[in-house]
């Protein structure tokens, strides 16, 4: 037997006896479908969590926050504007795209 054989055989539905009747078609569905759940706990919802939590940094982010960069710079927000935001690391001020910010390490206090 070949491959492709097996393979046939693999998928073929399960034979009945005479008299009874085949299992109905959704019943052959039910893994496909508890799969696709399955996953979108597993990949989706965390994801779009993940992302709800980083929209709601970058709509709290404040002049005078320390930040880390998606590129690893780490400095102090000096303005921000629509969708830039001015940061000042040692003696040099950078102006990066606000959705590069990945993370606040410090709030401004008051």
């Amino acid at each position: 037997m070949n491959q492709h054989c097996v393979e046939l055989i693999a998928f073929a539905p399960a034979p009945t006896q005479p008299g009874q009747e085949p299992p109905p078609v959704w019943t052959s569905m039910i893994p496909l479908m508890l799969l696709m759940v399955m996953l979108y706990f597993i990949l989706i919802r965390p994801q779009q969590k993940k992302a709800r939590e980083h929209t709601d940094l970058l709509s709290r982010l404040k002049v005078g926050d320390k930040v880390v960069s998606s590129g690893g710079i780490v400095g102090t927000v000096v303005s921000i504007k629509d969708k830039h935001v001015a940061i000042r690391s040692a003696d040099t001020k950078l102006e990066i795209l606000k959705s590069a910010v990945s993370e606040v390490t410090e709030k401004k206090a008051g």
